[in-house]
């Protein structure tokens, strides 16, 4: 089954699962009084609709390209996900205020054998369904169903704490409903807000995954010609949707044909082993090794190493005619000021080599 059904199927499944705990704990929760079971109740509805967002979201999301979005509608599952999220954050605010509603107005709750017999199934249930769709979220890289796998587990606790203040009420005639309603409301915004904050992440675009930059990096450096891969960037258009561009270093004297076929070469090969798109490789040529260039770079590099956040130079090159060295330097993010860092090389570089015109070149710290 590929990717999209599996998702839908989970879905659906989802959204049955949750009508049906939703219908049983209003009825019972309206029948014993229980503000924390119809609370309950609205937040098996609200993952329900979750459900529908995301069937919706993978639908929307496996358009085919178009003029108007060359690259796909891969992107429309993160804004799914911040719908969902959206509503969660709505579902428990409404909640919170019910439940203040009732600590300013307490009813006492009237429970049964039979209403902790269906809570405590659905608490059964919302594990199994928890772990289900989280489980086939990661296996097919949707962070919609993982979400909402995550929250139906959120549930689970939350059925919980509502059996135990049932069982304290019956024991001890002890009212918490309004009180764990409150502090169901507030957990449910909480996870609410984390999803919106990492949804937003995912759309502003994040540092590529370490174990795939590693792979698409060992790829390209397998072959033969290639001396060196860096500056491995790539942007995320949904779930294993990745299109990028790297900069390869291959000897001086490499000829142009030669050059254009190991470029098809290596982007066929990284495409068949990851599905990134490498839809630019650029170029930077290495000086032959022991010539006066290369010895020149060895200097330079141990030099410019010697200082605090930087993570390596690269794109080296000497020419001899104009005395210019150029070449890039990598500097971290944990400097305090990176724009301080490199003029302070810089000008070191020019104070240490005055007989050198430099061109360097600061460069962004884009993979590991």
């Amino acid at each position: 089954m590929d990717r999209n059904k599996k998702i839908i199927q989970t879905s659906i499944i989802g959204i049955a699962a949750n009508c049906l705990l939703a219908a049983f704990k209003a009825f019972i929760g309206l029948l014993s009084g229980s503000i924390a079971i119809v609370l309950d109740a609205v937040n098996n509805l609200s993952d329900a609709l979750s459900s529908v967002i995301t069937i919706v979201g993978t639908k929307l999301a496996n358009k085919a390209p178009d003029r108007k979005h060359p690259l796909g509608h891969g992107r429309v599952e993160y804004i799914s996900t911040a719908v969902i999220a959206i509503i969660i954050c709505y579902a428990g605010i409404t909640s919170l205020v019910e439940s203040i509603k009732k600590i300013m107005n307490p009813q006492l709750p009237k429970y049964t054998t039979v209403t902790l017999l269906i809570v405590a199934v659905a608490v059964f249930v919302k594990i199994i369904l928890g772990t289900y769709v989280k489980k086939v979220g990661e296996s097919v890289k949707s962070e919609s169903l993982v979400a909402s796998g995550e929250d139906a587990k959120l549930d689970a606790v939350i059925s919980t704490s509502t059996l135990v203040a049932a069982i304290i009420f019956i024991q001890f005639g002890v009212s918490l409903e309004a009180y764990l309603g409150a502090i169901i409301s507030i957990v449910i915004i909480k996870a609410g807000y984390d999803m919106i904050s990492e949804t937003i992440s995912h759309i502003l675009g994040e540092r590529v995954e370490i174990e795939l930059s590693h792979q698409v990096k060992r790829i390209v450096v397998s072959f033969d010609e290639v001396s060196g891969a860096y500056d491995l960037s790539l942007h995320n258009y949904g779930p294993d949707r990745y299109v990028g561009s790297i900069h390869i270093e291959v000897d001086e004297d490499m000829t142009m044909t030669r050059l254009d076929q190991l470029q098809r070469q290596i982007a066929y090969v990284v495409y068949k082993e990851t599905g990134v798109t490498l839809e630019g490789i650029g170029i930077y040529s290495k000086n032959k090794k022991d010539s006066e260039a290369d010895l020149i770079q060895r200097e330079i590099s141990k030099y410019v190493k010697t200082f605090d956040y930087v993570k390596q130079i690269h794109g080296f090159y000497y020419d001899p005619n104009q005395k210019l060295l150029s070449f890039d330097v990598v500097i971290t993010f944990d400097s305090p000021d990176r724009d301080a860092t490199y003029r302070k090389i810089v000008e070191a570089l020019k104070e240490k080599y005055p007989e050198y015109t430099f061109s360097v070149n600061m460069d962004v710290d884009l993979s590991d």
